[in-house]
C-alpha cells in the first residue's frame, strides 16, 4: 500500500480509499459495462490480494489488512 501511495508512511483510510478511487478513475479501470466492478491492473492486484476484478463494495474490506488496528 505504501508504494501505491507514493511512500506515504501513514494515511487515514478514508483518504486511502479517495486516492484509490482516484487512481481507478484515472486509468480508467472500471467495467464498462458494470460500473461498480473495477478491473485491476498490476498496481492494484498487489493491494487487492491479487484479484483480477473486484466489486466496489470490497475494496474496504481488501485494504484493511494493509492498516494497523
Amino acid at each position: 500500500m505504501q508504494a501505491f501511495l507514493g511512500g506515504v508512511s501513514e494515511i487515514p483510510r478514508t483518504q486511502a480509499l479517495k486516492e484509490i478511487w482516484a487512481y481507478i478513475k484515472r486509468h480508467n479501470l472500471q467495467d464498462p459495462e458494470n460500473k461498480k466492478v473495477i478491473i485491476c491492473d498490476e498496481q492494484l492486484k498487489k493491494i487487492f490480494g491479487g484479484k483480477d476484478r473486484v466489486g466496489f463494495l470490497e475494496i474496504a474490506g481488501l485494504i484493511s489488512p494493509h492498516f494497523l488496528k
